[in-house]
């Protein structure tokens, strides 16, 4: 039988809530069988129904076929090349088959000052768990976001006994300026970036659509990340300083591996969808027919669910994030391979 030639219509796309989040594959091939991709390495194959992932994220040492390709771009599903655990981002791409609702939705909040504000309120309001800020002005915002950082800074520097001098930055180059603890907070910063990029384009919504930051081409992607430094690369930055750990890839691994132990991909999801959209309503693909389930209550027409290979649906059941890594790999000196 030859192959198998196979284009998706709206009504075979699974609506971006119904889909996992995302698929993290490293040091592995990915190749396509019909409707699937199958991601092989040396210590197992995995066989992935390509319309059910939002986001597929290739990491170093892996490689792509053109059919497979087709087919997540076809499944409108979002490919973006990163860096380990996707802590960097280098090039995304996505199909026509995606749908622009979610990206209509952003520019219809971004565009009008009221709901933009009510946007920038959330954001901060995640910042200040208990607090009422649903009338604070974003100057008043900016003020209490400014007073929580220096009182931040002094608290992991008193924790840490790492000297703490005030934070310094030159726009446009992160690591021209500073001391080391400076220069550990950009380079962790810059690793959340390339992570928060990752997920915004994967959901297909706008990098540069920003509500509290403007005029950059990634202010959506400056907005998510702020929602995380505070819990994430500022007591990192502090913890590497006291280690004496001050190189720029010390603290892009240190990143890495937190998001992978808290699974912090699956947060930014939810977060960016939840800010994005209202309560009980998906804006990413068109409104479908639908079949009766007796477990699930209604669940996508138009899909033959024959494709969906059992191993990959037992794998990822109540997962948000699924990642795919194959062993470690050694270029010719004999030395592990990084990004």
């Amino acid at each position: 039988m030859g192959d198998i030639w196979w284009k998706a219509h709206p009504q075979d796309l699974h609506r971006l809530v119904d889909r996992v989040s995302s698929v993290y594959v490293e040091r592995s091939h990915l190749d396509r069988d019909e409707n699937a991709v199958v991601v092989i390495n040396k210590r197992e194959t995995v066989r992935i129904p390509a319309a059910m992932v939002a986001v597929m994220l290739l990491g170093p040492g892996t490689r792509v076929t053109h059919g497979a390709m087709r087919l997540l771009a076809d499944s409108g599903t979002a490919v973006c090349w990163v860096g380990e655990q996707g802590v960097r981002m280098y090039a995304a791409g996505l199909g026509p088959s995606r749908g622009a609702g979610l990206l209509h939705r952003q520019a219809w909040l971004v565009t009008r000052p009221k709901e933009r504000l009510g946007v920038a309120r959330a954001m901060y309001g995640m910042r200040f768990p208990g607090e009422d800020v649903s009338t604070a002005t974003m100057q008043q915002l900016r003020g209490r976001e400014g007073a929580r950082f220096r009182k931040l800074y002094q608290e992991h520097s008193r924790r840490t006994g790492v000297r703490w001098d005030g934070r310094v930055y030159k726009a446009g180059e992160a690591f021209a300026a500073g001391d080391d603890l400076n220069r550990l907070l950009s380079a962790s910063n810059a690793a959340l970036y390339g992570i928060c990029h990752a997920v915004i384009t994967g959901l297909g919504a706008s990098p540069g659509l920003g509500f509290v930051h403007t005029g950059s081409a990634i202010s959506f992607v400056l907005d998510i990340a702020d929602l995380y430094k505070a819990e994430y690369t500022v007591p990192l930055a502090f913890d590497l300083m006291a280690k004496g750990l001050t190189d720029e890839r010390d603290a892009r691994v240190g990143l890495r591996d937190q998001i992978a132990e808290t699974k912090l991909l699956s947060r930014i999801v939810t977060d960016v969808k939840g800010l994005l959209n209202p309560p009980g309503t998906d804006f990413d693909t068109p409104e479908t027919s639908e079949l009766w389930d007796e477990r699930l209550g209604t669940v996508s027409a138009g899909v033959n669910y024959a494709s969906t290979a059992a191993d990959f649906a037992d794998a990822v059941l109540g997962d948000e994030h699924i990642a795919v890594i194959g062993p470690e790999l050694d270029d010719e000196t004999g030395r592990r391979r990084s990004e």
